[in-house]
């Protein structure tokens, strides 16, 4: 797989913006390997941007600059502002997405964000910057996966995919919500072919 794309700056994961440059220099300081970096920058971004349904913030951010700049977004949201400050240090990051049931047993259903990073010692490696709570607890510790959630429901779908950009779905999703209790009634979703 080439990981040009990973790299690629764009309009949502837009790492030549001033402001993750200078977030990714300063996470990066001190660190000796990709592997450190992107523990540090994973861990800020889980720690330090509060997901926006969590803690009910506005605005509804999709860019990665504008997330940083809020401090807030959904794990969408936060996994564009991850793969920024990853690529603007030469990391390739893409993005991944699991299908799973808004409320325990059942449906609605939608799309949940999270990350792969390409790390030299381990090739791809998924991380979910999605942000920690009770029931919930993601961690960085290579090559072991500690994701935010478990498949658990037929309806439920892990996607192998790492995708270079955002599905359009999300990004419309995102974009068309003025809210946070907006974005609520039009969770991004796709079906399972069978």
């Amino acid at each position: 797989m080439p990981l040009t794309p990973y790299l690629r700056s764009s309009e949502f994961i837009d790492h030549e913006h001033p402001a993750i440059i200078a977030k990714a220099n300063e996470l990066a300081q001190g660190c000796l390997t990709d592997t450190d970096i992107a523990q540090r920058c994973f861990e800020f971004v889980r720690d330090h941007i509060q997901h926006s349904g969590d803690f009910k913030l506005n605005p509804v951010t999709v860019r990665a600059s504008d997330v940083l700049a809020h401090r807030t977004g959904y794990c969408y949201a936060k996994s564009h502002l991850l793969a920024a400050l990853l690529r603007c240090k030469g990391i390739p990051t893409g993005l991944c997405y699991q299908r799973l049931a808004v409320n325990p047993g059942g449906g609605p259903f939608c799309l949940h964000g999270l990350n792969a990073v390409h790390l030299r010692e381990h090739c791809w490696y998924r991380v979910d910057a999605r942000g920690n709570k009770p029931g919930v607890s993601a961690q960085f510790h290579p090559p072991a996966e500690q994701l935010a959630f478990a498949i658990e429901l037929p309806q439920e779908c892990d996607f192998p995919e790492i995708w270079p950009e955002p599905l359009p779905v999300v990004i419309e999703s995102l974009s068309s919500a003025k809210s946070t209790e907006e974005f609520f009634k039009h969770y991004p979703d796709i079906e399972i072919l069978p």
